[in-house]
């Protein structure tokens, strides 16, 4: 058991030490977890300021390792929220930091924060959508420096309806483009959590990435307490199983491995 996608507070939407973070997981009995705290540069609200001190990051990180190292296996990652105006800083970022594991997400839309709605304002859901779809795919085409997208159908937890279009020919383009560049996707159970159907990709958007060739995928809670570390990975790993998936995958210096499902 596996999670590739939590907080802690290093992350300024999240308040829980990350020691309490790592013992929330040796309670559920994972073996192996990643924090991926955030940087999302130049993001839409001054009351967040997505930035953390990376030499305190690596070295409580480090600490940790060594004190529940026979316990848990720890991972230093990151999440990046990507806008198109700021991908040369993440360039030089990881230049000059180390991570075993980078998230690319797309929090925004033409420098607005999807978590305000601003978006949907004089537009259809569709036409939102289809603004966030587009700009993620620009992100894609000028941008290398990760592992996995994260929540790649991240609107749908923020718009006001459901839209009727999958927009499955934007992302089967942006899977042409990640899946022969070593890239993955990740299948983030908060969108059950957030009261969503599914997790974050949908099912048909799973199944469009496996008909893609696509087989890097990790599993990700998007923890920021305890209690929602590992949600409902078992009932996870069933579902990628039933689409064809055969692994899970998990990081180390950036470099991937395959654990079966």
């Amino acid at each position: 058991m596996f999670d590739y996608h939590m907080h802690s507070s290093f992350s300024a939407d999240c308040t829980v030490e990350m020691e309490e973070m790592v013992k929330g997981a040796i309670a559920k009995g994972l073996s192996e977890i990643c924090f991926t705290e955030h940087i999302d540069y130049d993001y839409p609200d001054e009351n967040f300021v997505f930035d953390f001190d990376k030499k305190k990051y690596a070295e409580r990180i480090d600490t940790l390792q060594h004190k529940y190292a026979n316990q848990i296996r720890l991972k230093k990652g990151v999440e990046f929220g990507v806008q198109p105006h700021i991908l040369d800083q993440y360039n030089e970022l990881v230049k000059e930091e180390t991570f075993d594991f980078i998230i690319c997400s797309l929090h925004t839309v033409q420098r607005k924060g999807l978590h305000f709605g601003e978006i949907f304002e004089g537009r259809t859901v569709e036409e939102a959508s289809q603004l966030y779809y587009d700009e993620l795919l620009h992100c894609v085409k000028h941008f290398e420096n990760y592992s996995i997208l994260g929540h790649i159908d991240l609107i749908k937890r923020y718009a006001p309806q459901l839209v009727q279009n999958n927009f499955h020919d934007v992302l089967r383009e942006i899977f042409q483009l990640i899946i022969p560049a070593g890239k993955g996707i990740e299948l983030n159970t908060s969108g059950v959590r957030y009261g969503l159907p599914n997790g974050l990709p949908s099912d048909d958007i799973l199944k469009l990435y496996k008909e893609c060739g696509g087989e890097m995928i990790t599993l990700g809670s998007d923890a920021h307490k305890p209690d929602d570390i590992g949600f409902q990975f078992q009932e996870s790993r069933e579902l990628l199983k039933s689409i064809g998936f055969r692994y899970v995958t998990t990081f180390d210096k950036l470099q991937p491995t395959f654990h079966a499902i």
